[in-house]
């Protein structure tokens, strides 16, 4: 597919945030908790590979911030490959927490990124992803985002564990990027 495909679409991500970033790496790091307010936070980490020069160039200039990386063009063809690109991920893809607790997402990657809880997984904002992700049916959620929803590079976002159960959450930009959480009373 030609890149000038997904300009439009892409430049939409571009006028909400900076970028989605997500950082290769070859081992999911553990599970962290740590003590806050009286319960626990679990952690998960945001992480993608996008390599600055060839994402700024196709979307646009601060797309990525990170150094080197996976090109656009790469990226694209393991999109259409996989439906998914493996470095672009949230980890751990499952988490198990208590009610009370509260889940720490942390962009460790160079693009922009969502962490938004969803009832079923699906596509996010950018259709020409979603159909090379195999989701073209948009979760509903990632069509109600506000600004303030982008996590960048470096950045964080929180959500309490309110009730037992299932939750799912993905990144509204990357929707392949998913993690399930069991909460337990």
């Amino acid at each position: 597919m030609s890149r000038l495909v997904f300009l439009p679409a892409l430049g939409l991500v571009v006028l909400l945030s900076a970028g989605c970033d997500d950082a290769a790496q070859t081992t999911a790091p553990e599970l962290q908790s740590q003590s806050i307010r009286g319960g626990e936070q679990r952690l998960i980490t945001m992480q993608d590979a996008c390599d600055p020069e060839t994402f700024n160039e196709a979307v646009g200039p601060g797309t990525c911030i990170r150094n080197g990386g996976v090109r656009f063009t790469k990226f694209l063809q393991l999109l259409g490959q996989h439906q998914k690109v493996g470095a672009w991920t949230f980890a751990p893809t499952a988490v198990n927490a208590r009610v009370g607790q509260e889940l720490l997402a942390v962009n460790r990657g160079g693009e922009d990124h969502t962490f938004t809880e969803v009832e079923e997984f699906g596509g996010g904002i950018i259709p020409d992803l979603n159909v090379l992700a195999g989701v073209p049916a948009q979760a509903p959620e990632c069509l109600a985002l506000a600004p303030g929803d982008f996590v960048p590079p470096g950045g964080s976002t929180t959500d309490d564990v309110e009730e037992e159960g299932t939750e799912l959450y993905q990144c509204c930009i990357h929707p392949w990027m998913r993690t399930v959480v069991t909460a337990r009373e």
